[in-house]
């Protein structure tokens, strides 16, 4: 029986705007002498999407700001300064109104939290969880908020699942995990027992073994609760 549902955030419950589409890049890049071209944008992330897929690794800034600089070179973008930009785009991804609630959101995730279950995030994330709260009106849902940099590890280490199954005082067994990551959200929850659900929003045809369910919606969730 599922008593707890934990969500990853980007992509899963809010998506960019246009600062991080490719004119958003190309804008930012702007400010720092670095021409980039914005139809490049899509196979750049494409590209650049390896940088993030080690192991759980402790979290570090550097990172996504070397995933971040890839992508700008991607997009045709050089010199000194492309790591300047590359860092700036960093720091902006933290902040909440450059991105949106997907419209399901708040509906699916109140009636969760009026049927009982004990709600969660875990996100491989350096913005405030608190502050995401906040800015989408969604406070008081949440009974477990713990972002990757904050707890030291990011998805899929086993720690960072561990803390929020301690923190909702539940079991591996009765704990689900929403994720739009494969091997990030879905196989590090279910290394520890969880059971896994794929939010792949824009596709139907996904790369995950067949007993994972894959939804397109968070409608969809609370008929395999």
């Amino acid at each position: 029986m599922t008593r707890a549902v934990f969500f990853d955030v980007d992509f899963t419950l809010i998506h960019p705007g246009p600062a991080f589409q490719g004119h958003g890049y190309r804008d930012f890049c702007a400010r720092y002498g670095v021409d980039v071209r914005a139809d490049r944008f899509d196979a750049a992330v494409a590209a650049a999407s390896s940088l993030l897929d080690a192991e759980g690794r402790p979290y570090d800034p550097q990172v996504f700001v070397e995933y971040t600089a890839r992508i700008i070179t991607g997009m045709g973008g050089t010199g000194p300064n492309v790591e300047d930009a590359a860092r700036a785009i960093y720091d902006e991804w933290a902040a909440c109104h450059h991105f949106t609630l997907y419209e399901e959101v708040p509906e699916v995730l109140r009636g969760l939290h009026s049927d009982g279950y004990t709600i969660g995030l875990i996100s491989n994330t350096q913005r405030s969880l608190t502050e995401f709260e906040r800015h989408f009106a969604l406070e008081g849902l949440f009974a477990v908020a713990l972002s990757s940099s904050d707890h030291g590890y990011m998805k899929p280490h086993p720690s960072i699942f561990e803390a929020a199954l301690r923190q909702a005082g539940v079991t591996a067994a009765d704990a689900m995990m929403v994720g739009d990551s494969v091997p990030h959200d879905i196989e590090g929850a279910r290394r520890l027992g969880m059971r896994g659900v794929l939010v792949a929003r824009s596709r139907l045809s996904v790369d995950c073994p067949p007993d994972i369910p894959v939804i397109q919606n968070l409608r969809e969730l609370p008929a395999l609760l």
